[in-house]
């Protein structure tokens, strides 16, 4: 693989501690480790690009404080084209505190610091790199207004855009109107639609309302239960991998990442799903968000 791929999304540093369980309201729990990993959806997504072998361009903002550079460098050593990263002075960069329990669940608080200084104009700076890439990925933990000039110039230069709509939110039509292909979980799909909780049995239904709306793709990804699939040619359930879960942290993330590697390798659909499916069954095997990103060897061995 090594076809261009477009990521724009956040860069955060991931403070990490392992718990028995998550903490309820007002509850303290003494946990046990502690580390602290390079993270941000943005981020994680490039980064499990990259280790398929994809060449992968990152857009993103850090602060000008010891995280920023220390980020920059890592993806570096990954590959990745750190060229449109912008180094914002006077703030800190993006932080996320993050609890782990034992059986591999989440709690996650975002600072997002330097990614609220990801401007649409700092997209129309970097017009350029959008040139000679064949898909584009984008996530939520940048503003909506950069999002959507995301989708503006990957419009304007008719690459495939995915969108991962995480952290939920309510998205424009301006945006919708120029997704390729969405990958929401059940809670953001419930989100999307006008739903309160998410609902098994309603799982074909959302896909369906988000199809509807004129997006070629709907992928609602269900965890260990696999990922539900519409387009014009299929609908219905793919199944995933079981694995024993040791940090679900990333797994979408990883999920989406090898996602846009495999289109932009030209793989069909249904083929580039599995071999996402592959990566994030890995990646919860392993502790921390980009440590767990598999690599190209890895995910074509698994289940083999």
């Amino acid at each position: 693989m090594n076809k261009k791929i477009i990521v724009a999304g956040s860069s955060n540093t991931d403070m990490v501690v392992k718990v028995p369980r998550i903490p309820a309201p007002g509850e303290t729990i003494m946990g046990s480790k502690f580390f602290v990993i390079p993270g941000g959806k943005g981020a994680n997504q490039a980064v499990a690009a990259a280790r398929t072998g994809a060449g992968v361009t990152f857009i993103s903002c850090v602060g000008d404080d010891t995280f920023g550079p220390q980020s920059i460098e890592n993806y570096q050593q990954d590959g990745i084209d750190t060229s449109c990263i912008k180094v914002q002075s006077g703030t800190h960069s993006g932080v996320a505190l993050i609890n782990v329990s034992d059986d591999g669940e989440n709690s996650i608080s975002v600072a997002p610091g330097a990614n609220s200084y990801l401007l649409p104009e700092d997209i129309n700076c970097f017009s350029e790199a959008f040139k000679d890439a064949a898909v584009v990925l984008v996530q939520l933990e940048i503003p909506m207004e950069t999002v959507e000039a995301v989708a503006e110039m990957a419009a304007f230069h008719q690459i495939p855009l995915i969108l991962n709509p995480a952290p939920a939110a309510k998205l424009s039509e301006k945006v919708l109107s120029k997704i390729s292909i969405i990958t929401p979980n059940e809670t953001e799909a419930a989100l999307l639609t006008g739903r309160k909780q998410p609902s098994d049995h309603e799982i074909p239904a959302m896909a369906a309302e988000l199809f509807a709306k004129g997006i070629q793709t709907v992928i609602l990804t269900l965890g260990s239960k696999g990922v539900f699939l519409k387009n014009h040619e299929f609908e219905g359930f793919i199944q995933g991998y079981k694995v024993n879960a040791v940090d679900t942290t990333a797994a979408g993330d990883v999920f989406n990442g090898a996602l846009a590697a495999a289109l932009a390798d030209d793989k069909p659909i249904r083929e580039a799903i599995d071999f996402a499916q592959r990566a994030a069954a890995i990646s919860v095997t392993r502790m921390g968000a980009q440590p767990s990103a598999p690599n190209l060897s890895e995910i074509e061995n698994f289940g083999f």
